[in-house]
């Protein structure tokens, strides 16, 4: 029955939502189809919540599930999974929120493609396929570009042309296969070979347009995963569009959103690379100019200075001071030099006084027979005898006629009255 209101008697919110989960409650249990959005796994929670849109509308609606319910499912849920949810609707009072509480899960169509390929992801991934270290970077720009598309599609000419718009000198080593179908993912393998094994090929690019899972499908393939990660030509992942993601953009070594993307990324575009080089060039002569007037600067700082605007400027000092030492240095050479005389004479004197010719010359004579030999006493001495006697300036030879001895004092003070 339909409550009865009115703008003098409205109903609480709290009956308004008992209401509709009255109402709701009589639906039962319903089958619903959708895909995934959003799947959240509460750690320690037994209940999984899941938000399920309508593939036609933008329509969406929060489920709850035990999770033992999910956890049965053949593959692991994921989001993008389209599935079946046999379910009861149910509106929580305290937030006045629809729900659907999951009673069972089925993979259906797309779905459970998805969850296949999630398991080969997790599987790939585990032995380190995708590992982010074994990414190689593309050349600047490559001598030669490998392309492997469909002949005469749109990809093919999205990447030719706007990398050629781009860098108008690129060349491009193209092989054909079939982007679709059974065989698709066995000839993009051999194309991608016959490429890799070209040593002018620096960079490969794997392109084809949009389409469903199913299209895209062989770029999942786990023996085209292997060859391109075996390859030892950096590879370029240019599958479908944005939202698409099959396994080949993750084992390449870039992944391109789209073909037109991919020949931005493999080639620099020639306006910009210009640009950089004049932008480059006026940089470097700004700092030469920069670098060249600071080297100025400094050239008219240091002739600005006293020593260089006018070198002789401080020679008349210097030579002033040359002037003065070398008279100093005279003065003390003279000083010494006649310190140095005076003790040469006074030196000279005392040897002059200790020679025996300065006592010859007091009249003293020395007597020496004809052999040499002085005599220092009448004994010795005969008459008749030669003698030699050394006088100051010469020697005087001459015959002894007679020998007087004269006795000696007998003390000091006899001879010093005899002196």
């Amino acid at each position: 029955m339909a409550l009865e209101t009115s703008p003098e008697q409205p109903a609480p919110v709290r009956q308004i939502v008992g209401a509709i989960g009255q109402w709701v409650d009589r639906l039962g249990a319903v089958w619903v189809e959708g895909q995934v959005i959003g799947l959240n796994r509460p750690a320690g929670s037994g209940t999984d919540f899941i938000r399920l849109r309508d593939k036609l509308a933008e329509v969406s609606v929060d489920l709850t599930a035990p999770r033992a319910v999910v956890d049965s499912l053949p593959s692991p849920l994921v989001n993008g999974a389209q599935v079946v949810v046999h379910a009861k609707p149910t509106v929580y009072p305290a937030r006045g929120s629809l729900s659907l509480q999951v009673r069972e899960i089925r993979l259906v169509g797309e779905g459970e493609l998805l969850a296949r390929l999630e398991r080969r992801r997790q599987l790939l991934a585990a032995e380190g396929l995708f590992a982010l270290e074994l990414k190689r970077p593309l050349p600047f720009l490559p001598r030669r570009v490998g392309l492997v598309t469909a002949k005469a599609s749109a990809a093919e000419k999205d990447v030719v042309e706007h990398a050629r718009r781009r860098w108008p000198g690129v060349d491009f080593a193209i092989e054909y296969a079939a982007m679709q179908g059974v065989n698709s993912a066995a000839q993009v393998i051999d194309a991608l070979r016959k490429l890799d094994a070209d040593p002018t090929v620096e960079v490969v690019v794997i392109a084809r347009g949009g389409g469903s899972v199913e299209d895209l499908l062989p770029f999942s393939d786990e023996a085209l995963i292997r060859a391109v990660h075996a390859a030892r030509t950096p590879v370029v992942s240019a599958i479908g569009h944005e939202p698409d993601s099959p396994l080949l953009d993750l084992v390449a070594d870039l992944r391109a959103s789209t073909p037109t993307d991919a020949a931005r990324r493999i080639v620099p575009d020639v306006a910009e690379e210009s640009q950089r080089v004049v932008q480059a060039r006026e940089r470097m002569r700004r700092s030469m100019r920069h670098r060249l007037a600071t080297e100025q600067q400094h050239l008219d700082a240091l002739r600005s200075r006293p020593s260089l605007a006018d070198p002789r400027s401080g020679l008349a000092a210097r030579v002033d001071e040359v002037v003065a030492l070398r008279a100093r240095s005279r003065r003390v050479l003279g000083h010494v030099l006649d310190r140095a005389d005076d003790d040469l004479g006074h030196q000279l004197a005392r040897v002059r006084a200790l020679s025996p010719l300065a006592t010859l010359r007091r009249g003293y004579a020395v007597l020496s027979d004809a052999d040499g030999r002085l005599f220092s006493s009448v004994e010795g001495v005969r008459a008749g005898q030669s003698v030699t006697i050394r006088v100051a300036d010469g020697r005087i030879g001459a015959t002894v006629d007679d020998v007087e001895p004269i006795p000696l004092p007998a003390t000091a003070h006899e001879e010093e009255a005899d002196a």
